[in-house]
């Protein structure tokens, strides 16, 4: 893939609310290797290929979000490295980091990071999320459906080899994980890794009434505050994540609430879909088509719709798992970018 840095624009990303737009977060691939209970049903149908972006246009529309402003990026997904030729991507942009990009990070389930971690360390990734749910096997077979934590464990590994620093991610779920949090957090502790914990979102059918899965992170934060001395920290991420630093280590444990926190007021991101739809909101079906806008008026069309869809970004989501609740969108996390 050519990589010509784009020309710089004065068309700053301001919406309607006076948010800055600075965060883009791209899903590479709506397909995953595992098939997690919250975020998927066991059967998915996945987009066909021809109705994908090509790698090419991703990276020309990433450019110019750069061009315009965004300084972080994240590759996400489903699972980003399932998709063929996606470090190809990777290795493109990681060119702009320091010419206008500060930082290019990916999320990813962990699976091959055997395989790619030092690729990605080569092509500019300095930090990686991890979504890692348990750290007890059964468990997290059971959550994941058929995934290997040893495998998992085996790519953080890797991963930390490479010189790449690993946060985990863990969505906190009734009767399957909340009871085990406390355990992941003193792994985390002893390896050195940050911990995030996230509310389930209704985004998209499962298999399951998520209410039955719901746990408040009010709730959890009290069960491991008697476990661990947190202290509140003032590090800001630039996301919707609050941070508690554990006593004694240089660990932080942060808790994104979107059900029982809204943290809208400070939205500073934007989403892309992997067939090429933007979205402003998680919560909203909004959106413009950046893969029409490309194919037809070139950059100036793509412009032209970012600017569209910025001025339409909505003040907040309305999120609720009330039992029976339908979810707030009918597109996974997968489609939108987990």
């Amino acid at each position: 893939m050519s990589s010509p840095h784009p020309p710089a624009s004065d068309a700053s990303l301001v919406d309607r609310h006076g948010r800055a737009i600075r965060y883009l977060r791209v899903s590479v691939t709506d397909r995953c290797d595992l098939r997690c209970r919250y975020c998927m049903a066991e059967k998915m149908t996945f987009l066909p290929k021809s109705a994908l972006l090509t790698l090419d246009e991703m990276a020309l529309i990433v450019e110019r979000f750069i061009a315009r402003g965004v300084s972080k990026v994240r590759l996400t997904g489903g699972e980003p490295l399932v998709r063929r030729d996606a470090i190809d991507l990777v290795r493109r942009l990681g060119r702009h980091v320091g010419a206008g990009l500060d930082e290019l990070v990916m999320t990813t389930n962990g699976t091959r990071l055997t395989q790619h971690a030092g690729t990605l360390a080569e092509a500019g990734i300095r930090r990686l999320n991890v979504s890692l749910d348990s750290i007890d096997p059964a468990t997290f077979r059971h959550i994941t459906r058929h995934g290997d934590l040893a495998q998992v464990l085996e790519g953080i590994a890797a991963a930390r080899a490479a010189g790449i620093a690993v946060k985990i991610n863990a969505v906190a779920l009734k009767g399957l994980n909340d009871h085990q949090l406390a355990d992941l957090l003193a792994w985390c502790v002893a390896e050195g890794h940050d911990l995030t914990l996230i509310e389930t979102m209704p985004l998209g059918a499962v298999d399951e009434d998520r209410a039955d899965r719901f746990v408040p992170l009010t709730e959890v934060h009290a069960r491991l505050a008697a476990r661990f001395d947190l202290a509140l920290d003032a590090h800001d991420s630039g996301g919707p994540a609050r941070y508690w630093r554990v006593a004694g280590t240089s660990v932080r444990l942060g808790l994104i609430s979107p059900l029982t926190r809204n943290f809208c007021e400070g939205c500073n991101r934007v989403r892309l879909t992997t067939e090429g739809m933007l979205y402003t909101c998680l919560g909203h079906d909004d959106s413009v088509d950046l893969k029409a806008a490309i194919r037809d008026g070139g950059l100036a069309g793509v412009d032209a719709a970012i600017d569209a869809a910025i001025a339409a970004k909505p003040a907040r989501h309305d999120f609720s798992v009330a039992a029976g609740a339908a979810p707030a969108v009918a597109r996974h996390m997968s489609v939108t970018g987990g």
